[in-house]
């Protein structure tokens, strides 16, 4: 079990910069899959599941060739709880933006989300091991 030598401040400035991390990173499929477990499970916003990193570069890939890719988030963390030592709980204010230049059909997307990361450190630097998007109506 990997710990964080330099206590909870330390902790928590890594954990957040993961999560800036995957703002920054979140066009780039692999800069963004390296932040993650390899059996991560990630819920989207529209409630798609997708459980691991295979699952998930192709999830990614996919949207990157349509107008998901001018979607842009950016998360601010509310609150981390660490659960054990490894093991913390994230909780996130999304805020998306749609830079897309003609609507998708149906309802607009929400202009923010309540987003919940579980992140380790067992295995190395923090990573993301689960990702739950839920939209604000």
């Amino acid at each position: 079990m990997t710990t964080d030598s330099h206590g909870p401040a330390a902790s928590e400035a890594s954990i957040r910069a993961l999560v800036r991390a995957a703002v920054t990173h979140q066009g780039d499929v692999t800069r963004f899959l390296d932040l993650h477990t390899d059996d991560v499970v990630l819920v989207n916003l529209a409630g798609r599941r997708v459980i691991g990193k295979p699952a998930l570069r192709q999830a990614m890939t996919d949207a990157m060739r349509t107008s998901l890719a001018q979607v842009t988030t950016d998360s601010e963390v509310l609150d981390i709880t660490h659960l054990d030592q490894g093991t913390a709980l994230v909780s996130c204010r999304k805020t998306i933006t749609d830079e897309s230049e003609s609507a998708a059909p149906g309802p607009a997307l929400p202009a923010a989300a309540s987003l919940t990361y579980v992140v380790t450190d067992r295995d190395g630097p923090w990573r993301i091991a689960l990702a739950q998007t839920t939209p604000i109506l």
